[in-house]
């Protein structure tokens, strides 16, 4: 089963990829074009792959679906981007390769994510429909992304790093809820979106796929080997953060981490059988290895 789905997550990020190799230009500046198409690639295309498998449950065509796929991944390139800023996370290597502000320089990675960040909601709006429907996916990716969601998760992360009590487990949940989890909840319930279908049953599955997402990172950050991860590990416990590992202990976020992939897969049961790549999906994320 995960080797089929780990085909039709190669099969879904190149398919992306390849359109946003034409997508991404610019008329100003050759340097930021490059620095933005090395950001997008590399990556795994989860987020993408999540969008085009929920619109197909759905009955929407990929062809429909291909632009919000790449905007989604647009959109998190850009939040890796500046993450790695050396006024953030301060990584100089990501997915195995330098970092854009390492190849380049810190001004190139703040304009390229910000130029992937525009060109997300430029996707999203070029993504072909009813305008309602276009209207949902455009209103809930701002929400998603902004201070509601991926960036106010990060802002509670950074205030994190200097408190002087640690964050709780019901703290830690809500803030992995917004900088990792709302834009995996807002590929999966693209589809329904889209259809203007109920997106109940892909949030619940959204939302536990995006924490058991989280748990499995802060696994890795404890158990992963650099060089496969592709990026630095032991950085959370080497700045004291609190992480699902060190609130519950290695073996207990484990289970916990299952006990998601059980809840996500049941929220599809209301779809039958067909959906056993998403099923899949939820059980490649924790054990992935990078």
């Amino acid at each position: 089963m995960l080797e089929n789905f780990e085909a039709a997550l190669r099969r879904s990020n190149d398919l992306i990829q390849s359109g946003l190799e034409d997508r991404l230009y610019s008329n100003y500046s050759a340097e930021l074009t490059t620095a933005m198409r090395y950001a997008v690639a590399g990556g795994k295309g989860l987020r993408g792959f999540l969008v085009l498998a929920s619109a197909n449950i759905h009955g929407i065509p990929e062809a429909r679906a291909s632009r919000p796929a790449e905007a989604i991944e647009c959109l998190h390139a850009y939040s890796l981007v500046h993450d790695d800023l050396p006024c953030m996370d301060d990584d100089d290597e990501r997915r195995g390769q330098p970092t854009v502000h390492v190849k380049w320089d810190e001004a190139t990675a703040v304009l390229a994510g910000d130029a992937l960040l525009t060109e997300a909601f430029r996707l999203v709006a070029e993504t072909p429909g009813e305008p309602r429907a276009i209207l949902r996916l455009t209103h809930s990716l701002a929400m998603a992304a902004g201070a509601h969601g991926m960036v106010g998760g990060q802002a509670m992360d950074i205030a994190a790093e200097t408190a002087e009590v640690p964050l709780s487990l019901d703290e830690i949940t809500k803030l992995q809820a917004g900088k990792t989890g709302a834009l995996i909840t807002w590929s999966a319930m693209a589809g329904p979106r889209m259809a203007g279908a109920d997106t109940a049953a892909m949030k619940t599955y959204g939302d536990a796929l995006g924490l058991a997402f989280q748990i499995a990172d802060d696994i890795l950050d404890v158990e992963g080997d650099a060089a496969t991860v592709g990026k630095a590990t032991q950085k959370d416990a080497d700045a004291g953060k609190a992480t699902f590992v060190s609130l519950l202990g290695l073996d207990a976020a484990k289970v916990r981490a299952a006990e998601l992939v059980d809840e996500a897969c049941a929220a599809l049961d209301p779809y039958g059988a067909d959906v056993d790549v998403l099923r899949a999906a939820a059980r490649f994320v924790v054990t992935r290895n990078k």
